[in-house]
C-alpha cells in the first residue's frame, strides 16, 4: 500500500525522536518529503536521514506552506505558540494533520481550530497520545464494559519528577506562561484527556489551586550563584545542580535536548553558556510547581487532578472509584489491579512497557493517523483524538488556570 506522505514542521524533540524515527521503521506508512526547522543542524540531519532534497528544506514554515499542498498530511510540531496559524494554513491547503498538544495556548483558537478542521473536511487528530497506549486502552475498555458499574470518581495524579520539573519547566521551553502556556496546559493537557475519555461525559464545573511554591529566588539556598558552573559552594548538595542532570545524569539523556552534539565539553559548554546552566531559583520562571484540578461532571461524577514537580520518578497514578469496582493503575509500571466488589475478586493485567514512548502510545498514534488518512472520508472524519474529540481537555485547562487565578473561584465550562 502507497505511504503517506508528509511535511515535518518542527524537527525538535517530537519531530526526531517521535515522528522521523516511525517513518524509519515503518517505510510503507509514512515518507517525509519536506521538512521546516530554524536549527540549521536540526534541519539538515532529518533531511539527511529521511533524504529529502535541499530544495524541499525550509527555515520557517511559512516557506514550507508557500508551495501550496505537495504531500497528503502535515505534522505540526512547532512551540506551543506556534501552533495555530500552521495548522489554520495547513487545513485551507488540504493537509490532513498530525497538531502537537496543546492545540493552541488560546482558548479561542482552539474552538476555531475545530471548527476549520470540519470546514474543510480534513483529519486533524491532537497527539493525545496516552489514549493509545495499551494501558490506558484497557482500562478504558473495563469501563466501558461495566466492569465496576457507574464511574463516581477519579483521582489522577502526574508525579513529573523533579529532574524534568527543573529541564522543561524551570529552566526550558515551558518556564514562562507568557512565552509558552501554563504548565496545566502545556503539560496536563494529557492527563485532563484522560480524565474526560475515561469520563465520556460534560464537565460542567471547574476548580483549582496552584502556586510557585519552590523554584524562586527568596528560596535559593546560601551560597547558592547564579549559575552552576560558578562556584555554586551548595552544588554538590542540591537535586536541582544542572551538572549533575546534564552531566551524570544517563536516564533519562536530558543532555540530547540542550546541545545538537551532547559529547561532555559541549554539554558543559552549554551549561556554561545556555539557560539550562542557570540556578533554578533565579531563572525567569512563572509556571507553577504543583497544582490541584477538581472537576464535575454532567451527571454528578467528579474528578481530581494532582501535578506536582516533587516526586523522585515521572509517574502517572490513578485510582477510579465505581459502584460496583474499583480500578487502581500505575502507567509507568504497566499494570493496573480491578477489585470487583460483590465476588471479592481482585483481577491484574499487566503491559509491556518496555518499546516506544508514551507507554506505546507514540507508535499506535501514529499508525492510527497513517490509517484514518488511508480511508478517510470527509462526513465520518473523527479519530480517537480528533479536534472534537480534544477540545473539552483544552477546556478544562483553560477554566482550570483561570479558577487558579481567582484563587479557586469555579468555573463553568
Amino acid at each position: 500500500m502507497k505511504p503517506i506522505t508528509a511535511l515535518l514542521l518542527g524537527a525538535g524533540s517530537r519531530g526526531n525522536y517521535i515522528y522521523g524515527p516511525y517513518a524509519e521503521k515503518y517505510p510503507n506508512d509514512l515518507v517525509f518529503v519536506c521538512v521546516a526547522e530554524p536549527d540549521k543542524h536540526r534541519r539538515e540531519a532529518f533531511a539527511a536521514l529521511h533524504g529529502i532534497p535541499p530544495e524541499q528544506c525550509f527555515a520557517s514554515w511559512e516557506e514550507a506552506l508557500a508551495q501550496g499542498k505537495i504531500a497528503d498530511a502535515a505534522i505540526i510540531s512547532t512551540q506551543d505558540r506556534m501552533h495555530f496559524e500552521p495548522a489554520m494554513k495547513a487545513l485551507e491547503l488540504g493537509y490532513h494533520l498530525i497538531l502537537e498538544k496543546p492545540m493552541s495556548t488560546v482558548q479561542e483558537e482552539c474552538i476555531e481550530l475545530e471548527a476549520a478542521a470540519n470546514k474543510f473536511g480534513r483529519l486533524l487528530m491532537v497527539s493525545h497520545v496516552l489514549r493509545y497506549s495499551s494501558f490506558w486502552a484497557g482500562i478504558k475498555k473495563v469501563i466501558a464494559d461495566g466492569g465496576i458499574g457507574q464511574v463516581t470518581s477519579i483521582q489522577l495524579t502526574e508525579n513529573v519528577g523533579h529532574q524534568h520539573m527543573s529541564h522543561s519547566y524551570v529552566r526550558g521551553h515551558w518556564r514562562n506562561s507568557t512565552l509558552s502556556s501554563p504548565i496545566i496546559l502545556a503539560k496536563s493537557c494529557h492527563d485532563l484527556d484522560l480524565i474526560s475519555w475515561l469520563m465520556d461525559q460534560k464537565c460542567n464545573r471547574v476548580s483549582s489551586f496552584g502556586s510557585l511554591m519552590h523554584f524562586r529566588e527568596d528560596q535559593a539556598p546560601v551560597g547558592s550563584t547564579a549559575r552552576c558552573t560558578d562556584g555554586c559552594a551548595v552544588e554538590r548538595n542540591c537535586p536541582y545542580s544542572a551538572i549533575k542532570i546534564y552531566m551524570e545524569t544517563q536516564e533519562p539523556n536530558y543532555a540530547r535536548h540542550i546541545s545538537n552534539d551532547p559529547t561532555p565539553a559541549n554539554t558543559l559548554q552549554a551549561i556554561k553558556e545556555g539557560p539550562y546552566g542557570r540556578c533554578v531559583y533565579r531563572c525567569d520562571n512563572d509556571v507553577v510547581d504543583h497544582q490541584v484540578v477538581n472537576m464535575e461532571f454532567e451527571s454528578g461524577a467528579n474528578a481530581s487532578f494532582t501535578l506536582s514537580g516533587f516526586t523522585r520518578y515521572i509517574a502517572r497514578t490513578v485510582q477510579i472509584m465505581g459502584t460496583h469496582g474499583e480500578i487502581q493503575g500505575n502507567m509507568e509500571e504497566g499494570r493496573f489491579k480491578i477489585y470487583l466488589f460483590a465476588s471479592g475478586q481482585c483481577v491484574e493485567h499487566q503491559f509491556d512497557i518496555t518499546h516506544d514512548g508514551h507507554g506505546g502510545g507514540d507508535d499506535h498514534f501514529v499508525r492510527s493517523f497513517v490509517q484514518e488518512v488511508r480511508r478517510f472520508d470527509k462526513d465520518q472524519a473523527s479519530g480517537l483524538t480528533s479536534a472534537t474529540a480534544s477540545l473539552q481537555s483544552h477546556l478544562i485547562a483553560f477554566a482550570a488556570e483561570q479558577s487558579r487565578l481567582s484563587g479557586g473561584q469555579p468555573v463553568v465550562i
